[in-house]
């Protein structure tokens, strides 16, 4: 067992993976450790946290940096009075601090394609941003649905998989890639969830985030040596995407050095990129814009936490497998996580679920998986107290709630039911 746990930790650790990521931890875990060892995971680490932590000798100075006071700019202050006053003076420092860049307009959106699909109107949809490649989305609403529904802005999750993204959360058809079948079997009990939603009367907007899909680095756009060998030959084949989905692990270092060095930060430009979705979401006329919600799993839950943090047209949100604190990032998880959740400074202001915290009083959901091997147990339920603390002060602690669910982690059919449920009472009334 000790072998297997560092192996565990060494290909973590390689990856960059983990909480921000929809981590690829469990399909690692299917070849290497049996789910007994897993679901033993956190508890092991939590056995080694009194003297042991990913930093070392260094850990309690760092963590003296942030534990034991509160952030500048929290809510939990007894400076702050007045909700809609911290809520402007925090989200403005969260927006310097993430330095979003310029997005443009609202685009133009081109519909490529429009037909129906298991009792669904589909759309396959896309859109050109002021850099990048075009953003391919899906938008899907119930067939022969009329007048203005409530929606859904869908977010996709990482997966160690930046090959795909929308497909990663739908179907349009009975031919799936195998991937894919393979993907929403292990984290989604084989549902295509945005499916599910939009079937209950929304209309849901899924579209391919930053850089996943047909947003993703091609292989070719990069220098010769960069590249492994590798090409963009031959895409859809399970072994080169595979080999892509490699590659992109380690060049995610490299694009978070570079957006650094540019001025920017990764959730800044997720969030830049997911606000302008929500844009054109809004300026459809099939859309209710007074009853619109965000969800996702993982580096999904994670864009939620941005997005819904920020934007008060958000009315209802869904945060799924992705919720602990800076603290615990720091000193016991940050080995598994992307490169994607980092916001430089923002400790000192905000912990991390004060950014979800800024929505108070809008209704507010967070489903945390009890044996997710990505969080500490403590770093769970810290951040749940967190959010707790911030609604009762807001005077909406009845519009908060935080479920947990056996297993590892996932968005599977009990979460999706709860999370659907949610929706319905809040955007359906």
């Amino acid at each position: 067992m000790k072998n297997k746990r560092r192996d565990f930790i060494k290909f973590s650790g390689m990856t960059g993976l983990g909480i921000a990521t929809g981590s690829m931890v469990p399909s690692f875990a299917s070849s290497l450790i049996d789910t007994k060892t897993l679901q033993n995971f956190s508890a092991m680490e939590n056995m080694n946290a009194a003297g042991a932590n990913l930093i070392g000798a260094y850990g309690g100075w760092a963590a003296g940096l942030i534990e034991n006071k509160l952030p500048s700019l929290s809510f939990r202050n007894k400076k702050f009075t007045s909700l809609d006053a911290w809520k402007k003076a925090a989200r403005k420092r969260l927006a310097d601090r993430l330095a979003i860049p310029d997005s443009g307009h609202l685009p133009k959106v081109t519909v490529k394609k429009q037909y129906n699909y298991d009792g669904l109107h589909i759309e396959d949809l896309s859109w050109q941003l002021p850099y990048g490649p075009a953003t391919d989305a899906i938008l899907l609403k119930p067939e022969n649905a009329k007048g203005k529904l409530p929606a859904i802005l869908a977010f996709h999750d990482h997966g160690g998989n930046k090959y795909f993204g929308t497909r990663k959360i739908t179907k349009t058809s009975d031919q799936q890639h195998p991937l894919m079948v393979e993907h929403q079997q292990e984290y989604y009990e084989g549902m295509a969830w945005a499916n599910e939603i939009a079937k209950r009367g929304y209309v849901v907007l899924v579209a391919d985030a930053f850089p996943f899909a047909s947003r993703r680095v091609l292989l070719n756009d990069v220098p010769e040596h960069l590249r492994n060998g590798l090409n963009d030959d031959d895409p859809e084949n399970p072994e080169h995407i595979k080999a892509y989905n490699k590659w992109a692990r380690e060049h995610e270092h490299v694009m978070s050095k570079s957006l650094f060095c540019v001025g920017t930060t990764w959730p800044g430009v997720f969030f830049g990129e997911d606000r302008k979705a929500l844009d054109i979401l809004c300026a459809r006329p099939d859309v209710d814009v007074k009853n619109i919600g965000c969800a996702g799993l993982s580096g999904g839950g994670m864009r939620t936490v941005f997005m819904a943090g920020q934007d008060d047209r958000i009315k209802c949100c869904v945060c799924v497998g992705f919720m602990s604190t800076w603290k615990d990032f720091a000193l016991y998880k940050s080995f598994t996580h992307t490169w994607m959740v980092y916001v430089p400074l923002l400790p000192n202001e905000l912990d991390f679920p004060e950014i979800l915290g800024l929505r108070a009083p809008l209704p507010t959901l967070v489903l945390n998986d009890s044996d997710d091997a990505l969080y500490t147990p403590q770093g769970m339920k810290d951040a749940d107290k967190i959010l707790q603390e911030v609604f009762k002060k807001a005077g909406a602690a009845d519009k908060y709630k935080c479920n947990y669910y056996p297993g590892l982690h996932k968005f599977d059919k009990p979460m999706q039911k709860d999370a659907f449920d949610w929706f319905d009472k809040y955007l359906k009334s």
